[in-house]
């Protein structure tokens, strides 16, 4: 028999040029687009020499030396204690006096404390001395092995007897100043 109309086979469909060639990519995948800021590739590109390092971080409003904290985090938290100096490192170095209330001398993040209204004064009180580095650990206690990690025979690890009396006598001043 003829076939008066004849149908066209599937696989013999045309072949249509697609919309946009070469920026489509797999079925399912969504377009990536790569964007160029300036001129060149090597403006685009930030090198980690350029980066700046951080300064000094600002003291919260109202933060003088010898104003009186309220810190709100840690082993001493809802203590008061006076803020002596703040550090190399941002940290501030706060004091309870010891022989008051208990706080030794410490390094706090300032987010972490309240400034008080209440000012002490600190003539007389030395604590130039006093960086971040006062407070590293000896090398000497880092090592070990495991096996004498979780043995009795261990030592204590204590505070040394030139903390102790530079503890004393920054505490003698500033309780002078507290009255």
């Amino acid at each position: 028999k003829a076939q008066a109309h004849a149908r066209p086979s599937r696989h013999l469909a045309p072949q249509l040029p697609p919309k946009h060639p070469g920026k489509m990519g797999k079925a399912g995948q969504a377009r990536q687009v790569f964007r160029t800021y300036g001129k060149t590739k090597s403006a685009s590109k930030v090198k980690s020499t350029e980066k700046k390092t951080p300064g000094q971080q600002k003291l919260k409003k109202g933060l003088v030396p010898g104003s009186v904290l309220i810190m709100l985090a840690g082993r001493f938290r809802g203590r008061r204690a006076v803020f002596l100096k703040q550090l190399a490192s941002g940290l501030l170095l706060v004091t309870g006096p010891y022989a008051v209330n208990g706080v030794p001398l410490r390094r706090v993040n300032q987010r972490m404390c309240i400034g008080t209204s209440t000012k002490v004064d600190l003539k007389g009180a030395d604590f130039g001395k006093v960086d971040d580095a006062y407070f590293a650990k000896n090398a000497a206690a880092k090592k070990g092995k495991k096996d004498e990690m979780f043995s009795k025979d261990s030592p204590k690890s204590e505070m040394s007897a030139e903390k102790k009396a530079g503890q004393k006598t920054m505490d003698d001043a500033i309780v002078k100043g507290l009255g």
